[in-house]
């Protein structure tokens, strides 16, 4: 109930003020458990794509969405379980990566919807990286649910790192034909095997979208960026350092030939 409101009204208000325009809805099925694989550019990809869906699609969201406290704490909270957003406690020996499997099994297992983002993350900059073996393919192979690839074409412009307010065009959504790795079950044991499927459904992510794939996890390419911008950073700090210096010493020796 709160999900069908959410979505009544969140989604309603997307699809008129953005119009997004969809290619392959009929990818979806009508009945039965999928497993949607998108590329992850914005965070509002979460929102456009249950809002073009009739059928309800469940993503998983970092815990702390759902913990935070107060006032403010609370309607986070209320609002990402509307919207059919998971909580996932990110501590313990594996972290993430096996609350969200577990997570995704149960999901299928009810029949649903599970969506996932096998970059782990958002792009830093509209390319397209290397997906994480574990939970995309590890849920596909537990369950046999097929795969569904999903390209999200624009997102990324909408509302950039730092904007307050998102800018008004239509973001696309493409949707694939359902890839099958039953050939694979029982073998979600084989990190070669869990690599091959996820390469595939990125690769037919990277035909959907458009994107330059890049052969990196997106996490690594994070901190290569912020590694450059702190170089960068210190690297102006030691420039302004050493004119400041050149100005001192320049007007020591000006002071030194008036007194002369």
């Amino acid at each position: 109930m709160i999900y069908g409101a959410m979505k009544f009204s969140i989604g309603g208000s997307l699809k008129l003020a953005f119009r997004p325009w969809v290619e392959g809805l009929e990818n979806i099925p009508a009945e039965g458990p999928a497993i949607l694989a998108s590329n992850h550019l914005s965070f509002s990809d979460s929102f456009f794509l249950p809002a073009v869906l009739d059928r309800k699609v469940t993503f998983i969201a970092k815990a702390e969405y759902f913990t935070s406290p107060g006032v403010k704490g609370k309607l986070t909270a209320a609002f990402f379980k509307g919207v059919g957003q998971l909580p996932v406690d990110r501590s313990g020996a594996r972290g993430a990566g096996e609350a969200a499997i577990k997570s995704g099994i149960e999901v299928i297992e009810r029949g649903e919807l599970f969506g996932i983002y096998p970059e782990g993350t958002r792009s830093p900059d509209g390319r397209l990286y290397r997906g994480k073996p574990g939970g995309l393919a590890r849920v596909a192979l537990a369950t046999g649910a097929p795969v569904i690839p999903v390209a999200m074409i624009d997102t990324e412009k909408i509302q950039p790192p730092g904007k307050v307010i998102p800018k008004l065009m239509r973001p696309g959504i493409r949707i694939g034909k359902p890839l099958d790795f039953s050939r694979y079950q029982g073998m979600d044991g084989d990190r070669f095997i869990l690599r091959s499927v996820t390469d595939e459904v990125m690769y037919e992510i990277m035909k959907l979208s458009g994107q330059e794939y890049v052969d990196i996890y997106a996490t690594a390419a994070k901190r290569q960026i912020a590694d450059a911008e702190k170089a960068a950073r210190d690297a102006a700090k030691e420039a302004a350092k050493e004119a400041a210096q050149a100005e001192k010493a320049q007007k020591a020796a000006e002071a030194g030939q008036q007194e002369q």
